[in-house]
């Protein structure tokens, strides 16, 4: 278990979790957060170990966003042409953390209990699938404090649910609550406990992390791809990608098990680079 100012890194098998743990701060994300987070998530990827990670929080408030206190300090740092282009860069390694996700050889699965607001929604934009509590609501926050959404939400929302609908929840700063999320198809699903949640995202995570990683990590790439381009094009990128990763012993083993009515075993994709996470 890694433990940092901003969150939590458990490893079950090939089940990573992370959890937002400031719920004093109502899991606002700092600092600490724009750095730690690119970083881990690249190396959960590079191992080839991990096949699900969760994301979830403690307390009654998923992420409300930006820590203030990151206003305050990137006010003096815009003064001059020197300081926007440096500004640049930071914004940049912000991004990096839920580009990241995107990434990833894994599926993301976001627990959203409670309110998620601004750079939460920047977080769950990112994921690949999200179920929520019957209290969760969502708001893109920073036009309600004077700026507007620049992590990635303006960008990958409209892919998402309804353009227009993005442009209402941008322009307004309004909130949806979880069962308007559910009918636009923000949400997955909606639990009215916590617990409940848990249980229903612990359950997905382990059917996702009995496939083969290799398919699994090749569908997310196609599901992305298709996301950016038109159908021709996705369709000749599915022909070089199918060549490139069919694997007929993980159809023999999942064929096999099916039969046998087993669990069946597969290899965990190739390591990238000597990037360790601590346990």
């Amino acid at each position: 278990m890694s433990n940092s100012l901003s969150f939590v890194l458990k490893q079950s098998g090939a089940i990573a979790r992370i959890t937002l743990n400031r719920s004093k701060k109502r899991n606002a994300l700092n600092w600490h957060f724009w750095t730690e987070f690119p970083k881990t998530i690249r190396a959960l990827s590079d191992s080839g170990q991990t096949r699900v990670l969760l994301i979830d929080a403690t307390g009654p408030v998923f992420c409300a966003g930006i820590d203030l206190a990151m206003f305050s300090d990137m006010g003096s740092s815009v003064k001059t042409a020197h300081d926007r282009e440096a500004f640049r860069h930071i914004l940049a390694q912000m991004q990096s953390g839920f580009d990241a996700l995107e990434a990833a050889r894994f599926v993301v699965i976001a627990a959203i209990q409670g309110p998620c607001l601004g750079g939460g929604v920047d977080l769950i934009s990112a994921c690949d699938l999200r179920y929520g509590t019957t209290n969760a609501e969502f708001r893109i926050e920073e036009i309600n404090v004077g700026m507007m959404a620049d992590l990635g939400t303006l960008q990958r929302l409209p892919k998402l649910i309804s353009p227009a609908l993005v442009a209402e929840l941008a322009y307004t700063g309004a909130s949806m609550d979880a069962k308007q999320a559910v009918v636009c198809g923000l949400l997955n699903a909606q639990f009215a406990e916590a617990r409940q949640l848990a249980s229903h995202v612990n359950a997905i995570a382990e059917t996702i992390a009995e496939k083969p990683p290799l398919a699994i990590a090749a569908t997310k790439d196609a599901i992305l791809h298709a996301r950016d381009h038109s159908v021709a094009e996705t369709m000749r990128y599915m022909r070089a990608l199918q060549a490139g990763i069919f694997q007929p012993q993980d159809i023999e083993a999942a064929i096999t098990a099916r039969i046998n009515k087993q669990t069946p075993a597969f290899d965990d994709l190739t390591k990238l680079s000597s990037n360790e996470i601590e346990n």
